[in-house]
């Protein structure tokens, strides 16, 4: 048997690696940028101290989250429905026009909180349609014997942009504020202008003819009836959800660590760094055995190290714990995901991404909302502390729960999608 061909080899599958590495960079990087601007403009211009700006910081995730509560079964929907690269692209080209708005306000020095927030809502939806109908791509690119490299490389994309675009925006915003949108504006052009030029390919449609709010329910129902899908989408949501340190980043930077806006971004970056060698490895020596265990086991990694990145007030063993931290996640991301796809047929892949895409935005903006609020009442230590020692505790509550996550050796396909 001829081994099988890298996803790159394939033209269509690297216009959608670059548009997706490209659109994750751009859209986590203005996220940075935002929570900066939110929480020095609560404490510079209305005042506020520092528990009171922490509370913004969660107020904005939940304005990202609600768009996409509301939104997402429609746009895994519309993503099963109809062609995700058009659906892709236009959800890409608003959050342009975001980018801009943001460029313009910043360089005019004329931000305000509500300003902020609309945006933030804007982005939410933007998210919500762009999620499922770009990461439900890939497999229809490359031939069945690629398609695990194929998904576990647009897992890499996706967390390796996912974690250098904060020290990208961060780094930016600290060389000229609004260079950071306008970095974030041309990363989207691209994005887009990648998307559109994937050729037609052949995929599965809805095969029922039943009503369109049926099949919206049905991608909830495919989810719920496979318990390893299941345990592997709220392992995220939960984890996450509870150990979401790098929410309060601005707060270490300006008020612990007192490193500023530059500061800012090293500790944006560090996670970026472990990521990035994480995926390195991985390019040279995927992983073959055990990857459910491996899963598990960086999840616990994850969250000790945001333990220790809680307590710490050095800026070198906090940038240790961050490098940790965001090698930990991209391993396991790289898993979860990669069995996420390789687990849900063509047909159902948008609906099915919708739910683990909720689940991790879920994780990320409520767990912001979560970390802002802990920070109020405990303070920022507190929260990022007892934030990783409650991943640790799901993590260890999941593995026993859900066995099928333990259980999970490889990355070959599930016989029932191979026949």
């Amino acid at each position: 048997m001829s081994k099988p061909q890298s996803p790159l080899a394939f033209r269509d599958y690297r216009l959608f690696w670059i548009s997706r590495f490209c659109a994750v960079l751009a859209q986590v990087g203005m996220v940075v940028v935002i929570g900066w601007q939110v929480y020095d403009i609560a404490r510079t211009d209305y005042g506020m101290g520092p528990k009171a700006a922490a509370f913004q910081l969660g107020l904005i995730g939940i304005a990202q989250f609600l768009p996409l509560l509301v939104l997402m079964p429609v746009a895994g929907w519309m993503a099963d429905r109809f062609d995700r690269r058009f659906v892709a692209s236009a959800a890409i080209s608003l959050d342009l026009l975001n980018a801009l708005a943001l460029g313009w306000m910043t360089a005019h020095d004329s931000l305000t909180l509500p300003a902020l927030f609309i945006v933030a809502g804007l982005h939410g939806v933007v998210r919500a349609f762009n999620g499922p109908s770009l990461s439900s791509i890939a497999p229809n690119l490359v031939p069945p014997e690629s398609l695990p490299r194929a998904i576990a490389m647009s897992s890499i994309a996706w967390q390796t942009g996912g974690i250098l675009g904060p020290a990208l925006g961060g780094l930016a915003y600290a060389a000229h504020p609004a260079s950071s949108y306008w970095i974030a504006a041309a990363l989207l052009a691209i994005t887009t202008a990648s998307i559109l030029s994937i050729r037609p390919y052949a995929r599965t449609s809805i095969k029922d003819g039943s009503h369109p709010l049926r099949q919206m329910i049905d991608g909830l129902g495919y989810v719920r009836g496979h318990r390893f899908l299941l345990g592997a989408i709220t392992l995220d949501l939960f984890a996450v959800l509870l150990a979401g340190a790098t929410a309060l980043l601005p707060v270490y930077a300006r008020d612990i660590l007192k490193v500023g806006p530059e500061g800012l971004g090293w500790l944006r970056g560090a996670p970026a760094l472990g990521a990035t060698v994480m995926a390195l490895w991985f390019s040279v020596r995927p992983l073959a055995n055990n990857v459910g265990i491996k899963m598990l086991a960086a999840v616990i990694a994850f969250g000790v190290a945001t333990i220790v990145f809680g307590i710490s007030t050095n800026l070198w063993l906090s940038l240790g714990m961050l490098t940790i931290l965001g090698a930990a996640d991209m391993l396991s991301v790289y898993v979860r995901s990669s069995l996420v796809q390789l687990y849900t047929p063509d047909e159902m892949r948008g609906r099915v991404n919708a739910v683990s895409q909720l689940a991790i935005s879920g994780s990320n903006e409520l767990g912001e909302a979560q970390s802002g609020l802990a920070a109020a009442l405990v303070g920022p230590i507190g929260a990022v502390v007892v934030g990783g020692a409650g991943a640790i505790a799901v993590t260890l509550i999941w593995a026993y729960i859900f066995p099928e996550l333990r259980r999970a050796k490889t990355f070959d396909l599930p016989k029932e999608l191979t026949t």
